[in-house]
């Protein structure tokens, strides 16, 4: 079961720029996407009606054009939940869980702390909230993937200038301990299972400066599974090769 995730910097630009010739190239079983930017209205009928992909939208609700998740998926889940019982994370379209019996799939755009870091709490919030309830279903034996963009470097390996960000959200030592919390809660970073000292692997290059020319980029896309599927993880992947947004495609190979 290939499971992908890319922030694809709206739905209609995506398509504008080859994501189905993508689509039908990498032939994932589950794509989750970040950053739509499409009210339901307004999804293109190109993205809504894909063959053999039952598709799955949670626009924001609080702004037009803003944020919003989406997941395609060959596989027929059991149920899909655009919201988790609270009001200022369900407005702004952040979150599909998606059940496949086996396990749960979180298809996630967690917030930025923006460049005036303001958002950093609403940031740090989500990340309790969400996982959170995590930790509940985990409690109720549930195996759980939470895949997608979460606007944190983890450590100094994984962005190019890990020195001359520490102050700039997206490396700050407060967002950077929930990522900390989440290992030692036993969660595991797929990408470091299989690539553990790797460097120079990017998912995120700043589009204005060209850093993508120039790999001056961030690993802020991930996939964490709960320890209990680590024998069901055959491989972890950035494929950096992919042009269409500012992020690249990052992905897993699972057979639960």
């Amino acid at each position: 079961m290939k499971i992908v995730s890319w922030n694809i910097n709206g739905i209609k630009a995506a398509l504008n720029k080859g994501f189905l010739d993508w689509l039908h190239s990498a032939k994932p079983d589950v794509v989750c996407l970040q950053e739509t930017k499409a009210a339901p209205e307004n999804i293109p009928d190109a993205a809504r009606n894909i063959p053999g992909y039952e598709t799955f939208w949670h626009p924001c609700e609080r702004k037009k054009g803003y944020s919003g998740v989406a997941v395609l998926t060959k596989i027929k889940p059991e149920n899909v939940n655009m919201k988790i019982g609270v009001e200022d994370i369900d407005n702004e379209g952040r979150i599909l869980e998606v059940d496949y019996g086996a396990f749960i799939l979180y298809g996630v755009y967690f917030p930025n702390g923006s460049k005036d870091c303001v958002r950093v709490p609403y940031k740090l919030d989500f990340y309790d909230k969400l996982f959170a309830r995590c930790k509940e279903q985990r409690k109720a034996g549930r195996k759980i993937v939470v895949c997608g963009d979460y606007n944190t470097a983890h450590k100094p390996i994984d962005l190019a200038r890990p020195k001359e960000n520490e102050k700039t959200t997206g490396f700050l030592p407060e967002e950077r301990v929930k990522l900390d919390e989440l290992v030692a809660d036993g969660w595991l970073d797929t990408f470091r299972e299989y690539h553990p000292d790797e460097a120079e692997q990017y998912s995120y290059w700043d589009q204005i400066t060209r850093a993508r020319e120039r790999n001056v980029g961030w690993r802020i896309d991930y996939h964490f599974i709960t320890s209990d599927l680590r024998p069901s993880l055959k491989n972890a992947y950035i494929s950096q090769e992919v042009m269409g947004s500012d992020h690249c495609p990052v992905g897993i190979i699972l057979n639960p």
